[in-house]
């Protein structure tokens, strides 16, 4: 008998709904593996704007106006895909995940202000592949606390382990370099940051997993998550950097490129979308990996369009193409770990758990499982409402603030090489036309 077609254990005098069918699973790991590379390339290329500290623009400020503008996309798409009315309907099911996402908002803003520093001390080609990292501790909590790789057998775990100690040697290959052979006064500061960046997003991740395994829509739970963000970050750059006024003046003198960094923003939240759809789908062991190929896309960035390891040693190319590459090739060995029907069921006991310690619906919590919304359980669920006035307000309001600074903008004084950045703007767009037509025809975004 099929594991995923029976209870999660003898004993139980309650069980979800149904379990996911097979051939439902296996195209649900499909997207999520999809939307693994989408999130790498879209989360790399939210990075190049950090470029600006360069300019002498304050790490405080570039982390504030990119969560600004995370915070505005990340109202205004759920209010254009879905609609708020949507994600009030699944706060209503499980209310306490708004706790768990404003403090993953927490951690993500102090995480995102230290890849500031480390892009200033050691470079984007150098400091991405350090801070993902974080890859190794979303097995970790995935394994601990949510029965990823349980039952997974011997040959999933050897590939992962195997995955793991890839992308742990190819950190330290390029952690070596940097410090060795990097030109910035302070790359050990560097490397530290960087490192703190990912322990602090590997431990974003476990929100993310509980608001998943518990049913929640990603377009729901990223809303509540940039409360935590925004306000985490305010609070940051109003400490360190001399309070309001400082700040303000701060602001004004970066005016021409506040435009660019509200992009850097935008740009990441749709990157991280589709690693939230990853997470649901593959778990954070396999979909957290797979998305940090955003390794390589930094170092196309940082390399290809912004030139840097412009002139330098053979060897230093060597160690730093080298060390990503193993790195990407241990992602992709965990990532390609897929999920076989005996460790379903085991995501399924740690649903139910989370479902019984919250006191959320079954059903509710079965649907998300199944990427299905309420499309099959209607008669269980409440109705989900359409779009209001309200959705069509946040749209406008992101778009005009946009439009606003757009005008105000100028290129910033950096040498680019914009064939480079025409071929890589190509490469998004293809990432997010197959990740959403794929996302909506497989789930309808639920």
């Amino acid at each position: 008998m099929d594991p995923l077609n029976t209870c999660m254990g003898s004993n139980s005098t309650t069980t979800l709904t149904q379990s996911v069918e097979s051939a439902r699973l296996r195209k649900l790991q499909l997207v999520g593996i999809l939307c693994g590379f989408g999130a790498g390339a879209w989360l790399g290329a939210a990075e190049a704007p950090t470029k600006l500290v360069k300019l002498g623009v304050s790490p405080l400020v570039v982390s504030l106006l990119m969560v600004v503008g995370v915070f505005l996309a990340r109202w205004s798409l759920p209010a254009l895909i879905r609609g708020t009315g949507q994600m009030r309907a699944d706060i209503r099911q499980a209310p306490h995940l708004i706790v768990w996402g404003i403090l993953a908002g927490c951690l993500w803003a102090v995480a995102n202000t230290l890849t500031i520093f480390a892009i200033r001390d050691v470079g984007l080609s150098i400091a991405f592949p350090i801070w993902n990292v974080n890859s190794l501790l979303g097995i970790f909590w995935g394994w601990l606390l949510f029965n990823e790789l349980r039952d997974a057998g011997k040959i999933r775990w050897l590939t992962v382990l195997g995955g793991a100690l890839l992308m742990f040697t190819g950190a330290t290959l390029l952690a070596l370099a940097s410090s060795a052979q990097s030109p910035a006064e302070h790359p050990l500061r560097g490397i530290l940051a960087a490192l703190g960046a990912g322990v602090l997003w590997g431990t974003m991740y476990v929100p993310y997993r509980k608001a998943y395994l518990t049913g929640m829509n990603p377009l729901s739970f990223i809303a509540f998550f940039t409360i935590g963000e925004l306000g985490m970050m305010s609070a940051l750059a109003l400490a360190y950097g001399g309070g309001f006024h400082a700040l303000f003046d701060q602001l004004a003198l970066a005016r021409s490129v506040l435009f660019w960094l509200l992009l850097g923003g935008f740009v990441w939240v749709i990157g991280d979308l589709f690693q939230q759809y990853a997470a649901k789908y593959i778990g954070i062991s396999r979909g957290i990996p797979l998305s940090n190929t955003n390794q390589l896309w930094g170092l196309l960035w940082g390399i290809l369009v912004f030139g840097e390891l412009h002139g330098r040693s053979t060897s230093l190319y060597a160690e730093v193409i080298g060390g990503s590459l193993l790195m990407a090739a241990g992602a992709g060995a965990i990532a390609f770990s897929s999920v076989g029907a005996q460790e379903h069921s085991r995501w399924e006991e740690a649903a139910k758990r989370e479902g019984k310690r919250y006191h959320v619906a079954s059903d509710y919590i079965q649907a998300g499982l199944s990427g299905s919304g309420a499309n099959n359980i209607q008669d269980r669920l409440p109705s989900r409402p359409g779009r209001t006035w309200l959705d069509y307000l946040l749209v406008i309001a992101a778009t005009a603030i946009f439009i606003g600074l757009a005008v105000l903008a100028r290129a910033p004084n950096l040498a680019l090489n914009w064939p480079a950045l025409a071929g890589l703007g190509v490469a998004l767009f293809l990432f997010l036309l197959l990740c959403g037509l794929a996302l909506w025809r497989i789930t309808r975004f639920h």
